[in-house]
């Protein structure tokens, strides 16, 4: 798993800097067009979410021990690492790829819509926790390498609509991002919630397991949905907040925009 995570962190590195010459050459702040620290941090910090999940303890753990620290690995694949590495990205570092990525949303037609990634999102999220399915991905090393991917290819589906490093033609407006990421995460909170009430455990595998840390079956099982949950909600209360400033940001930029024209229009009178 190092080798493809290093291959990533090179490329973003090296488009990274060389954006940042590009940005630089031009007279302009890097920060303000895209490259500056924030984005190496977000980077970062989701090679970091993916590292912990893929090579750490916690992949042991997962899989041989507590189906609560399956769904940590799963949390961090799924929604925390998409996260952070597309806010590391921007219109500047993605430029190489735009044009590549603009014909293949022409050529998706309808489907390169926000709506698409929240079903993709919450389809491969319910699949994947089915019992034959998860169990399966659990005993099987190429399952569950398809479980990783999907994972991390419905985070980036769900979270490219609201970040859009690369801008989509059918973009969400208004108040459509609170109802976006409301209803992807209300939609996922529902499983947690049947996890953490559950009174039986529903995936045998994690029966069979070696118990430790005082937890059986089922206390792990709802210990899952627990943190599921509690993921979800503070992720989006997180991004509520942002958007809320994004929001006022935007409403800022548009009223001295109006306010330039009216002096402009003044002058010219």
């Amino acid at each position: 798993m190092l080798v493809p995570l290093a291959l990533f962190a090179g490329i973003y590195i090296r488009r990274f800097a060389q954006a940042r010459k590009e940005v630089e050459g031009r007279g302009g702040p890097p920060g303000k067009h895209g490259v500056g620290p924030l984005q190496a941090l977000a980077f970062a910090g989701g090679m970091l979410a993916l590292l912990a999940a893929l090579v750490s303890p916690l992949d042991g753990l997962g899989e041989n021990y507590l189906f609560s620290a399956h769904m940590v690995q799963h949390v961090l694949l799924g929604d925390v690492a998409p996260l952070l590495i597309l806010l590391g990205l921007s219109r500047v570092i993605m430029r190489p790829a735009t044009r590549r990525l603009s014909r293949l949303e022409r050529r998706l037609g309808p489907l390169a819509s926000p709506a698409t990634g929240i079903v993709a999102w919450l389809v491969l999220m319910y699949l994947w926790h089915i019992p034959a399915l998860y169990d399966a991905a659990v005993e099987h090393p190429a399952v569950h390498l398809l479980e990783h991917i999907s994972f991390f290819t419905a985070g980036v589906a769900l979270w490219w609509p609201l970040i859009q490093p690369v801008p989509m033609r059918r973009r969400l407006t208004g108040l459509q991002p609170i109802a976006y990421i409301g209803t992807a995460k209300a939609g996922l909170a529902a499983l947690g919630i049947f996890l953490t009430w559950s009174t039986t455990a529903i995936y045998p595998y994690y029966e069979d397991t070696p118990r430790i840390w005082g937890l059986n079956p089922v206390e792990d099982q709802n210990v899952a949905g627990v943190i599921m949950m509690v993921e979800q909600s503070l992720t989006l209360a997180l991004v509520l907040v942002a958007l809320f400033i994004r929001m006022l940001n935007q409403s800022e930029t548009e009223q001295l925009r109006r306010e330039r024209l009216e002096e402009r229009r003044a002058e010219a009178h």
